[in-house]
């Protein structure tokens, strides 16, 4: 199995579905803001359910994984816009 970073180390990595409120949600947010993120479609990646369930020891999702290697379940858009300043700032 691939690492939650595989695809690219440096992005972060989001694990969703279009049938997803809350995958909808937190995907406008990231896009909203600019952010290059890499999406990985449940319906369409053969592992990926498997994938996002090994990160986050759920089957909930959203899975965001942020290239620290820390990841956010289900996250508000609260939480996901503090972690993305956090990320901007350590980039910086």
């Amino acid at each position: 199995m691939t690492s939650p970073t595989d695809l690219h180390p440096a992005r972060i990595t989001m694990y969703g579905a279009a049938w997803c409120g809350d995958c909808r949600r937190s995907k406008a947010l990231l896009e909203r803001r600019g952010v290059e993120y890499d999406y990985v479609d449940l319906e369409v990646v053969v592992d990926g359910a498997e994938r996002a369930k090994a990160i986050s020891g759920r089957t909930n999702i959203p899975v965001v994984v942020f290239p620290d290697g820390t990841h956010f379940t289900e996250p508000t858009d609260a939480e996901l816009g503090a972690k993305l300043d956090e990320v901007a700032e350590t980039a910086a």
